[in-house]
């Protein structure tokens, strides 16, 4: 029979008496992660099946709309010894796996616990009074399907490859260290026979036929999760082992076969084919950074005939892996939900150990009459900022003053779409933000700051990105200084009767002349409804403090005379920049 439930609770009261003291100090604490779901009421319903047969079980949130069940908090040995016992007692998953505090977000299960920042490591309770005294024998080991000599005479018949993966198992299990050479000495033995003691079995250090196989069920149970089975794609000329359970054929938009999801497990594969030289494979790698399946975080590299693209975000993890030979490019791309990256290393690992390359190859002519769209490529969501809003060039350098908001919580923020920059300075109560590129740039113009008084009523007008870098230029918005201080008597406040847009917020306000009397600010929400010409702007005064923090000096703006509307225009777009903000 497996280990029995009396063995469990001799097990976690040894815990109990060994362990709790240095559990209360070190903090070294893990968790073993039972199951994953995309619904938190489904999440929940597990949660409770579980909380009824096992002790310690709590839900965190794992990011991109994902929940987990885990059991916990151990210490790392006594998590090891949980996941052993409870996989070999078959109650819970056998691809269960130690997970760690930082992949857990807010708690849902149970109800209004704090599991979290608790001060001590729980362990799991067992029956007994803490006087009690636990007696029992040992567990009776589960019959051997096979005596040790006939288990011996059907290991003679295992192929090098087939003893190798049993080495690869124990290791994965945690039983074997050593060279995985297929030679079962003394090494493996010993593992051999950990791992019969810790599932179970009869003790002899020689696997049977059986055993055998279900240490390999043990190993591929992420595979079997999934479904992984080898597949041939005839038109894309690729055959490799996929998830089938996870995803089906979708369409073919050259170069690539889309296999989307089944359910709501959120794994894609794409299958990339097309014929093509180097300049092909470089412009494929380019094009595929652009897209939202490859998010911005992870490592790139590209060789002279292949490439690899690694991305993750809150949401997902991406592998896109192509290599060019005999004048076609073939490869594929996993997309994975994060908060599973046990199963995703398995079936990555799978995927490129399968891959073979067949003699056809996607046309790139077809798929033409697809829907068309600004935003995809072959079918695939271009990556967008988050948001985006104006600036303006407050140096030659290319430093940018821009508003607060535009800036907040980025990943990553880049100028003109293609320049990154950094935040060197900011006053968040004037919800200013001064910006430097991470390489020099060249502005066509420069931000200068008008010295004398505006004239109230006068003419003046925004610069900025309307539609947030849909047109490819800024667009002026006319209009005029209604007050050089705000409604609650602000002095650092202009009054603008203007109405601009969201995307416009943080670009240069100027006057007739060409110099700039400010910075637009963005519409604050408040339970007030004003008009819709009512606009403020940060003044000159308040941006030359912020920038002199930043060690930024504008330049003053000398000429009094208006400038002709197409000068005048040239001047805002030249000095006008988008700031976009990245996930």
């Amino acid at each position: 029979m497996k280990i029995s439930k009396l063995f469990w609770s001799v097990f976690v009261a040894v815990i109990l008496s060994v362990r709790i003291a240095a559990a209360q100090q070190s903090p070294d604490v893990v968790w073993v992660q039972v199951e994953a779901h995309p619904s938190l009421s489904v999440a929940q319903d597990r949660a409770r099946v579980y909380s009824d047969n096992l002790t310690d079980v709590s839900g965190f949130s794992l990011g991109g709309n994902w929940y987990g069940i885990v059991l916990g908090p151990y210490l790392r040995d006594d998590a090891e010894r949980v996941l052993q016992v409870l996989r070999a007692e078959n109650r819970i998953p056998q691809d269960s796996y130690i997970a760690l505090t930082s992949a857990l977000g807010q708690q849902f299960w149970p109800v209004g616990a704090d599991v979290l920042n608790s001060s001590a490591v729980a362990v799991p309770q067992t029956t007994t009074t803490e006087t009690e005294t636990v007696v029992a024998a040992p567990a009776e080991p589960e019959p051997a399907d096979e005596t040790p000599a006939e288990a011996r005479r059907s290991e003679r018949d295992l192929t090098a490859d087939q003893r190798k993966d049993l080495q690869v198992a124990m290791q994965a299990a945690g039983f074997y260290s050593a060279a995985i050479d297929g030679a079962f000495g003394a090494g493996t033995r010993r593992s051999m026979s950990d791992w019969q003691a810790a599932n179970g079995y009869e003790v002899t250090g020689v696997l049977t036929t059986l055993q055998r196989q279900a240490l390999l069920d043990q190993y591929n149970a992420p595979l079997i999760s999934v479904g992984m089975q080898m597949m041939r794609d005839a038109q894309a000329g690729i055959e490799l082992q996929m998830p089938m359970k996870a995803v089906k054929f979708s369409r073919y938009e050259p170069p690539f076969a889309h296999y989307d999801a089944i359910g709501d497990q959120g794994i894609r594969v794409l299958l990339i084919s097309q014929p093509g030289d180097q300049a092909t494979l470089f412009g494929l790698y380019d094009i595929m950074q652009t897209l939202e399946i490859v998010p911005l975080n992870g490592p790139r590299e590209r060789q002279k005939d292949s490439f690899t693209l690694e991305g993750r975000n809150r949401q997902i993890v991406s592998h896109t892996e192509a290599r060019l030979d005999g004048g076609n490019i073939k490869g594929f791309t996993l997309i994975w939900p994060v908060g599973d990256e046990a199963r995703r290393a398995r079936i990555l690992s799978a995927m490129q150990g399968s891959f073979a390359r067949l003699d056809s190859v996607l046309d790139p002519g077809a798929g033409q009459d697809t829907e068309q769209h600004v935003d995809l490529v072959s079918g695939l969501q271009v990556r967008k900022p988050r948001l985006s809003r104006s600036g303006f060039f407050i140096d030659k350098s290319g430093a940018v003053v821009t508003t607060s908001s535009a800036v907040d919580g980025c990943t990553r923020i880049t100028l003109n779409h293609g320049h990154e920059a950094t935040v060197i300075a900011s006053d968040d109560a004037l919800g200013v933000a001064i910006l430097r590129p991470s390489t020099a740039l060249a502005p066509l113009s420069v931000a200068q700051f008008t010295l004398a008084q505006p004239r109230l009523q006068s003419e003046v007008a925004v610069s900025g990105y309307s539609y947030e870098g849909v047109l490819g230029a800024p667009t002026l918005t006319f209009g005029t200084l209604a007050d050089i201080k705000g409604l609650g008597g602000e002095t650092q406040i202009n009054r603008l009767a203007l109405a601009p847009m969201p995307g416009d917020a943080g670009g240069p306000v100027i006057d007739a002349a060409g110099g700039v009397l400010g910075m637009l600010l963005p519409k604050v929400q408040s339970g007030q409804v004003l008009p819709g010409d009512v606009s403020f702007a940060a003044d000159t005064t308040a941006l030359r403090t912020v920038l002199d923090k930043a060690g930024v000096a504008p330049e003053d703006h000398q000429t009094a005379s208006a400038l002709a509307p197409n000068d005048l225009s040239r001047l805002a777009n030249g000095m006008t920049v988008l700031v976009s903000c990245w996930d």
